[in-house]
C-alpha cells in the first residue's frame, strides 16, 4: 500500500489540484448535508448520532467525536490487518466533523424541517460521491467493512449495514438523535451515491479514482490515498 506523500509526489500538478479540489468540495457539500439532517431535528446519519451523543456527555465538539471514532476505527483495523496506520480517513472524519461546527454556528431557523431533511439527503450523498470519486481518502468505518468483506465473505452491504447499526446503537444509547432522517439517510443516501457519480462522469467529466484503483491482492486491502 502506497503511502500518501509518495503517492501524491508521483501525481502531476494538474490532477493532484484536481483530485484535491474535488475532495474538499465534496467534504464541504457532505458537511452541509450533515448540518441540515442535525438541523432537521428528524434524526441524523448513524456516525453522527454516536458523535452527538458523545457530546452529550462530554465537553468536545463534533469534529473532535468524530476523530475520536475514526481514531477507534482505524486502529482497529490497523490490528486487525498488522498493518500500520493510515491518516487519510482521520483527516476527513476531522475536516467534516469541523465544518459541520462551523456550519452549526449558521441561522437556519428559516429552514422548516422537511425541507432540510430532504436537501440533507441530496447533499450528503452527492458530498460522499465527491469525496469517493477523488480517491484521496475513505471513511475511517469503511476500512473495516473493506475487511469484513475479504476475511468473512460477507456482502459489502451487510457489513457496512453491521457497522452502522453499532454506530447506531451505541449512539442511541448515549442520547444521540434516532428519527425518521435516520432512516432516510441509511436508505436514500446510499442508494444516490452511484448515479450521482455516474452524473458526474457524464456532465463533469470527473474520474473516478475512488473505484478506479487496481483490486487489491487477495486477503488485502487497497486503500485510496
Amino acid at each position: 500500500m502506497p503511502r500518501l506523500p509518495a503517492l501524491f509526489v508521483a501525481l502531476p500538478p494538474s490532477v493532484l489540484a484536481k483530485r484535491l479540489g474535488t475532495y474538499l468540495a465534496g467534504c464541504v457539500v457532505f458537511a452541509a448535508g450533515a448540518t441540515l439532517f442535525i438541523h432537521s431535528d428528524l434524526g441524523t446519519d448513524p456516525l453522527d448520532v454516536l458523535a452527538l451523543g458523545l457530546k452529550e456527555h462530554m465537553p468536545i465538539t463534533i469534529g473532535v467525536a468524530q476523530a475520536a471514532i475514526a481514531a477507534v476505527c482505524i486502529a482497529v483495523w490497523s490490528l486487525w490487518n498488522r498493518r500500520r496506520p493510515v491518516v487519510a480517513p482521520f483527516v476527513t472524519f476531522f475536516l467534516c466533523g469541523s465544518l459541520i461546527d462551523l456550519m452549526l454556528l449558521a441561522d437556519l431557523s428559516w429552514m422548516a424541517s422537511v425541507p432540510s431533511l430532504t436537501a440533507a439527503v441530496l447533499l450528503c450523498a452527492y458530498g460522499s460521491a465527491l469525496i469517493i470519486m477523488s480517491g484521496v481518502g475513505i471513511r475511517a468505518m469503511d476500512l473495516i467493512v473493506i475487511t469484513m468483506t475479504h476475511r468473512w465473505k460477507w456482502p459489502f452491504w451487510l457489513a457496512k449495514a453491521g457497522i452502522e447499526a453499532v454506530l447506531l446503537g451505541l449512539g442511541f444509547l448515549l442520547g444521540g438523535p434516532v428519527g425518521v432522517g435516520t432512516l432516510c439517510f441509511l436508505v436514500f443516501v446510499d442508494g444516490l451515491i452511484q448515479p450521482f457519480m455516474a452524473l458526474n462522469r457524464r456532465v463533469l467529466r470527473l474520474t473516478n479514482h475512488g473505484l478506479a484503483e487496481a483490486p487489491a491482492p487477495p486477503g488485502q486491502v487497497r486503500v485510496s490515498a
